[in-house]
């Protein structure tokens, strides 16, 4: 099975240390004023967060509260969870299977919020004059991915449905940027990745979609923290939560405006976006038991593959109110 550590992965690993490291120096986060007694560092890939780090108005609410933001763009999940173990970021949005390897490693990951489900926001692509037409005929051949994102676990459930054993394929773990460059010059016969990093795929790619998640998983995005961070900050989290859900609400309502507005931030097409956002299925709120069902059952499918070390309680990982 073939292994990719990219530069920029190793890079977020490096940085990660080096706060934790200056975090613990005397003084290292010592703040010019009583109005920024307090820091939440917020990791982020391109979504909701790009515009609330835009407008400003999350800094402002905190502002209120005493609390300084930092911000901090990764290109996916995993890199994340590795920042959050290391201590160098406090929250942060992720997919559902990178927490599951982050708590099988001993991360201090604590689930907060969770989105609707978006099945459609993900998908395996192949070049469009690719004779491949349907998943099943990828048995034998190499996909590009994240490891530990939520496109492991579609394929891993993708796998499943068509009947073709895990090793029958060759996952070749790259990050976005990696595998869109290996996937236009062909290194790779298909790509499972999502959005928006899908939506460019297939409208400056020539990517074809095969299969995307539709019955196979759930696909929702999940807001995470640290254990010592919500027991210290709970009011500071709920304010990030409900401005989430508030541009949520104001995106699902304005659709044609959110999408220039993404489009700004992303430096990509606004056409990009709108196909991003036509398929995105809307909503925040905090974590349901139904849903750490559901994340302990991903987990139980990943050690039956022994992709994990060991089991893990998915409920060890429960926020305060699920306690």
């Amino acid at each position: 099975m073939t292994r990719h550590s990219s530069p920029g992965r190793r890079h977020f690993i490096e940085a990660g240390l080096a706060l934790a490291l200056a975090s613990a120096i005397p003084g290292a986060h010592a703040q010019g004023g009583a109005s920024s007694a307090r820091v939440l560092r917020i990791g982020y890939q391109k979504g909701p967060f790009s515009i609330l780090k835009g407008r400003g108005t999350l800094d402002k609410r905190l502002a209120a509260l005493g609390t300084r933001v930092e911000w901090t763009e990764f290109p996916s999940g995993p890199p994340q969870l590795e920042a959050l173990n290391v201590g160098s970021i406090d929250f942060g949005d992720v997919g559902e299977a990178p927490p599951i390897f982050a708590q099988a490693a001993g991360a201090p990951f604590v689930y907060y919020g969770q989105t609707a489900k978006r099945p459609v926001s993900e998908a395996v692509v192949v070049p469009d004059d690719s004779p491949v037409t349907s998943f099943s005929e990828l048995k034998g051949k190499r996909i590009a991915l994240v490891k530990g994102s939520n496109t492991h676990f579609l394929l891993v459930r993708l796998l499943a449905a068509a009947k073709i054993d895990y090793r029958d394929v060759t996952p070749v773990w790259l990050s976005p940027s990696d595998a869109r460059a290996a996937f236009e010059r062909k290194a790779v016969d298909a790509w499972a990745i999502w959005d928006p990093f899908l939506a460019v795929a297939q409208k400056t790619a020539n990517a074809r979609i095969i299969a995307d998640g539709s019955g196979v998983v759930a696909n929702r995005a999940f807001y995470f923290t640290s254990h010592n961070y919500v027991q210290k900050n709970d009011d500071v989290l709920r304010v990030v939560l409900g401005e989430i859900g508030a541009l949520d609400k104001w995106v699902e309502a304005n659709r044609s405006e959110a999408a220039g507005e993404f489009a700004q931030l992303w430096g990509v097409p606004r056409e990009i976006v709108e196909v991003a956002l036509a398929r995105l299925q809307y909503g925040v709120e905090p974590i349901s038991r139904e849903t750490l069902a559901d994340q302990q059952r991903i987990a139980d499918a990943f050690y039956e593959l022994k992709l994990l070390p060991k089991r893990i309680e998915v409920a060890h990982a429960a926020p305060p109110s699920l306690a």
